[in-house]
């Protein structure tokens, strides 16, 4: 198991002790309860428990939450019924339909049986029919749930209020707070209460060493594990960009983890030693879960600057600036905290708090920390200025810092504006998504990276990872690169799908309402008659991807296994495992769109149109098709044969399925349509006999010995080694020509491809022979005869010009 197997495990496993830690704490048994039957009645008092309106928000959230799961459980029952049905169905097909009126009785126990069936089926129809009635009237109050929820939000967001620059606002604002101190006193009460109980079990000396303990133990954790991941990261983590990204995210994961399991730990001490009250219980429990999304932004912006290694810091931020904004995570943490408690409190307390407050003092506390942020930015660049003022690259400033600058003063004097004519309810949601957006980015952007560099060094070839799947799975390294690009802009689109859901969710939602969030977005895509779902798009490129892994597996297997202890040529095997590999990868893609719901009569409109097209524009792709499943079966053309086509004289290095390659005499490959090997004359040279023919024309002089001749021909064939002896080199006189003696000498080869090297050798030892038998060779002022061996010239008369051999001489 390599290094990044094992971070991809631990990081899982984190993500799942985080989702655990949030939440609620468990019930003392642990075997779970029975799940009560569903039943139509359940469904109808389910229904009736959802009224056609609600007043505040949070009821209508709860009645949101209602009409899901009644939606969840009328799916649930109209499946289960829906197998009843089925079976009934069934039983009744075996007994077949009722006789016709005046025909043969048959049995009464088969009348009986069908009768109860029938009646059986009947009542389940009957009980599908209503359940899924029921489902579609709660789908259309949920509809109207949140229409009218989002009539309240618009009216609540821009309803006004007196403007905080008259006097009026803060009289009413000091009314108001004297009605929400009321509120507060029984919420306090329940706390002191609680902690009184608490100390009295305990004592006081017990709570404070425990908590000084705790953050002890809490700080030295924290510092302990980033310590040890920089170490982790240095030394065993694969040398890339991965080991950035992914110390970045465990850091952020970390943090989480450490400030989740010391806060549940607190308040499980605490709830085991005092008396709490209700709403004080679902307060902690909150506080719990708000400790772990400060963490979450704290561990977030320390990995983002990364001040401890400026070598390791992902985002282009120069050191100077990096260490000015240092308190920024703390920061934005507080001003998260101070916005986000007015919520938590309004969801345990019996009236809520006054709207006045409630929006103001979030707005009050983004706009000191926009302030305090500007005001880092502003001395860093005054830092980087004076540390190396001759220094261009420090002076230059990112573009990014001038935008966000840029971004938060126009966003302070929208708010001061808005805020000055009273919409104090638009000032907080607007101060709230801006705050949100920015840990949405924050998050997004180490994710994306750590996606990128994650699959660049699982499948990159230049990874480890990816040379071990070059090795076994016997890939092209551009195969690899391209996988690992196609995976990674997956990653990055479906990162951004969600940080378009988080961008519309309120502050501080937790991943678990993302996903829910995603799924009201709609989980199928509807193309005209077709209808796809997620889970069976993701099921289609499994079987993608799985059929044709498969598919190489059988091809290797075949090639390297099977094919090599048959007798079949090579040629064959390669024409039979391509053929092959074309016909399953036309079954994969087809089990692949099964998969996704299209059957192939559902696309029986694009073959209809396919056929069109080969009748027109695809008329030669197709005769070349089927020329070359012709070649493939009566195999006039292998591979390694030596064919002439036209002008065209070569080796047959491949026959593909649309075109063949043939190899010419200088190393360039011809790519031949398969038509023409059936269409044209092909004349190949070693289709049933592989043996070539060497033949020479020699003329001779009259009053030559012809018997000399014919031996030193003879000799020089004979003691050449790469004539054959069998069939056994001749020579014949073929002929008077021109008042010449023409010899005809005929040897074999064992290939043609070496006919005309023998050929050159034969005549030089010819050549050589006649020198030493002192016969001489034959002048003539007449042209040559095509193939023969010119002659000896007159004294002071030039040679001709020798004759260009013909491509078939020799052969």
């Amino acid at each position: 198991m390599t290094w990044i197997t094992r971070c991809v495990l631990l990081l899982a496993a984190l993500l799942l002790a985080c989702s655990g830690a949030v939440a609620q704490p468990a019930a003392p048994s642990s075997v779970p309860p029975a799940q009560p039957e569903i039943t139509l009645d359940s469904l109808r008092a389910k229904m009736e428990q959802v009224p056609d309106s609600a007043e505040a928000d949070d009821d209508v959230q709860r009645l949101i939450t209602l009409t899901d799961e009644l939606v969840a459980q009328s799916d649930r029952f109209v499946a289960a019924r829906t197998t009843q049905l089925n079976d009934l169905n069934a039983r009744l097909g075996e007994l077949g339909p009722a006789p016709a009126a005046g025909g043969s009785a048959e049995a009464a126990d088969i009348t009986r049986q069908r009768a109860t069936l029938t009646k059986q089926r009947n009542v389940v129809d009957a009980d599908i029919r209503l359940a899924r009635l029921l489902s579609v009237n709660a789908q259309q109050h949920r509809t109207e749930l949140l229409a009218q929820r989002r009539a309240v939000f618009e009216a609540k967001l821009f309803e006004r209020s007196l403007s905080p620059l008259t006097a009026q606002f803060w009289e009413q604002m000091s009314e108001e707070w004297k009605g929400d101190k009321e509120d507060l006193s029984g919420l306090s009460r329940e706390f002191r209460m609680g902690m009184s109980s608490a100390l009295a079990s305990s004592g006081w000396g017990s709570i404070v060493l425990w908590t000084l303990l705790g953050i002890g133990v809490l700080v030295l954790a924290i510092w302990g594990v980033e310590v040890g991941l920089a170490w982790l990261a240095a030394r065993k983590f694969p040398i890339g960009r991965l080991r950035r990204s992914l110390l970045a995210l465990l850091t952020v994961l970390a943090y989480v983890l450490l400030a989740g399991l010391a806060a549940s730990a607190a308040w499980g001490l605490l709830d085991e030693l005092g008396n709490w009250g209700t709403r004080s219980s679902r307060l902690a429990i909150q506080m719990v879960r708000m400790v772990m999304f400060l963490a979450f932004v704290v561990g977030l912006g320390r990995a983002m600057l990364s001040n401890g290694r400026p070598s390791w810091r992902l985002p282009p931020i120069p050191d100077p600036m990096a260490r000015r904004l240092r308190p920024l995570p703390w920061l934005v943490a507080v001003c998260a905290l101070i916005a986000g408690a007015p919520v938590q409190i309004n969801q345990v307390i019996d009236d809520p708090l006054n709207s006045v407050l409630t929006n103001l003092v979030p707005v009050a506390a983004f706009v000191i920390t926009a302030l305090l942020t500007l005001y880092l930015v502003r001395h860093a660049r005054g830092d980087a200025l004076e540390g190396d003022p001759d220094d261009g690259a420090a002076a230059a400033r990112p573009a990014w810092v001038s935008l966000l600058r840029g971004l938060v003063g126009l966003m302070l004097l929208a708010l001061v504006v808005v805020i000055a004519f009273g919409y104090l309810a638009f000032a907080r949601v607007l101060a709230g998504q801006v705050l949100w957006a920015g840990i949405v980015i924050s998050l997004g952007y180490l994710l994306l990276k750590f996606a990128d560099d994650l699959w660049m060094s699982l499948l990159s070839a230049r990874s480890t990872s990816g040379q071990r799947l070059q090795k076994s799975m016997n890939l092209r390294p551009q195969t690899l690169d391209q996988a690992a690009v196609l995976m990674s802009a997956l990653s990055r689109i479906l990162v951004f799908f969600y940080m378009v859901i988080a961008f519309i969710a309120p502050l501080g939602s937790t991943p678990g309402e993302l996903v829910q969030r995603s799924g009201r977005i709609g989980t199928r895509l509807k193309v005209g008659e077709f209808e796809l779902d997620s889970g069976a798009m993701m099921g289609s490129l499994l079987v993608l991807v799985v059929g044709f892994v498969v598919l190489r597996l059988f091809k290797r297997w075949l090639e390297n296994s099977y094919l090599p202890n048959t007798q079949l040529e090579s040629g064959m095997r390669s024409s039979i495992s391509t053929l092959l590999n074309y016909v399953g990868a036309v079954v994969v893609v087809a089990l692949a769109l099964s998969a996704l719901g299209i059957g192939v009569n559902r696309i029986a409109w694009v073959a209809s149109a396919l056929s069109v097209g080969i009748g027109f524009g695809l008329q030669a792709i197709v005769q070349n098709f089927i020329s070359g499943l012709i070649l493939l079966a009566e195999r006039p053309v292998k591979v390694g044969d030596w064919v002439v086509l036209g002008t065209a004289e070569g080796d047959v290095r491949r026959i593909n399925v649309r075109a063949t390659e043939i190899q010419l005499g200088d190393r360039s490959t011809l790519i031949v349509p398969n038509s023409e090997f059936i269409t044209k004359t092909v004349r190949n040279m070693t289709l049933a006999n592989a043996e070539g023919r060497v033949l020479i024309r020699l003329p001779m002089p009259l009053t030559t010995d012809a018997q000399k001749v014919r031996e030193v021909m003879l000799k020089a064939c004979h003691e050449h080694t790469g004539v054959l002896p069998s069939p056994e080199p001749g020579v014949t006189l073929d002929g008077v020509e021109n008042g010449l003696l023409v010899f005809q000498a005929i040897a074999f080869v064992p290939n043609p491809r070496m006919a005309g090297g023998v050929r050159s050798d034969l005549l030089f030892a010819i050549l050589d022979g006649l020198r030493e038998a002192q016969l001489s060779m034959a002048a003539t002022t007449a042209a040559p005869v095509a193939g023969t061996l010119g002659a000896s010239l007159a004294p002071g008369v030039p040679p001709p010009a020798p004759s260009p051999p013909s491509p078939l001489a020799g052969s």
